[in-house]
């Protein structure tokens, strides 16, 4: 018996790209309710990149399934990082809400993750170039229901 693949589902993994805040807002809506560990955020400040590896939940599938895939957010052209309520620390659970942009001037802007519980990880940027990809096969969701949030 061998592993299941993304073919026996009939589904390929996700692997966007956003260039425009169109694009963006695509990304932002997959990523929401995605849950990670603080120590899954890496910063290579000479490689400009910040990536997050994280749980994302697989809202494309909601109405059928309950699954969560791990997927690595990636963010190009970080020149600075700043966070407020965010732990580095591995046993600390962060759960993204949404990225937002604000633009300025020669397509550079700052973009920001926002987390559940006022945190957020507010990046400036050269341009708007963000990806999300698939790396894992979708797994049963452990709490096997789907992520709400109450009425505002």
């Amino acid at each position: 018996m061998s592993d299941a693949t993304f073919q026996d589902g009939a589904e390929a993994p996700l692997r966007l790209i956003a260039r425009d805040e169109e694009d963006l807002r695509v990304i932002s809506a997959c990523l929401q309710d995605a849950v990670f560990a603080g120590d899954q955020i890496h910063w290579d400040a000479k490689k400009r990149a910040l990536t997050v590896l994280v749980n994302r939940f697989r809202w494309e599938d909601a109405a059928r399934r309950t699954e969560r895939v791990r997927a690595l957010l990636r963010i190009d052209g970080v020149l600075r990082v700043q966070s407020s309520g965010v732990s580095r620390d591995a046993d600390i659970v962060l759960s993204a809400l949404a990225l937002s942009w604000a633009a300025a001037a020669d397509g550079a802007g700052r973009l920001e993750l926002v987390l559940a519980g006022d945190g957020a990880l507010g990046m400036d940027v050269e341009c708007l170039e963000v990806s999300l990809a698939d790396v894992t096969r979708p797994y049963a969701a452990p709490s096997n229901t789907r992520p709400g949030h109450p009425d505002v």
